[in-house]
């Protein structure tokens, strides 16, 4: 049986919130930041989350520029996805964990520092953030935060 081709795209149905599920990789690089940035308002405003906006812009920038602080000319992953009222953003880096405690300690204090904007947005759009090692495969560490929609609208 051959493979179904679809010609009319026009019965698709309109992206929604329940849709915003989007996942890219860019190199760890201060352009990258900016297409980060750009990015997240064209996904938030296709789904009609205008109001997430600011906050979720805010949020990319400092995850992405972090990236690019503990890895500068690797890759990162960013993921935005929407759920239950609440968007989540992850963002793998290249930076593997540092395996003397006091190494990764004074890592994981330099991380934190460099996410301090983050987490004021954050706690200010009532969510949740964090870092730790990376699931995938190629390690690194992963970032994330969670923006719930009431909160980040009224950022």
């Amino acid at each position: 049986m051959p493979c179904p081709i679809v010609t009319d795209v026009s019965e698709a149905a309109p992206p929604s919130a329940d849709t915003l599920a989007y996942s890219f990789t860019l190199p760890a690089g201060a352009a990258s930041c900016r297409v980060a940035r750009v990015a997240t308002r064209a996904v938030l405003k296709v789904h009609g989350l205008e109001g997430l906006t600011d906050a979720a812009v805010q949020v990319v920038s400092e995850l992405a520029a972090c990236a690019c602080r503990f890895t500068p000319g690797e890759d990162m992953y960013v993921s935005l996805r929407y759920r239950e009222d609440a968007l989540r953003v992850i963002l793998y880096d290249g930076h593997p964990r540092h395996h003397h405690p006091r190494v990764a300690e004074a890592c994981e204090v330099r991380r934190r520092a460099a996410l301090r904007v983050l987490g004021c947005v954050v706690r200010a759009c009532e969510g949740d953030w964090g870092f730790g090692e990376g699931r995938e495969p190629g390690g690194g560490t992963r970032m994330w935060a969670v923006l719930p929609g009431l909160g980040a609208r009224g950022w």
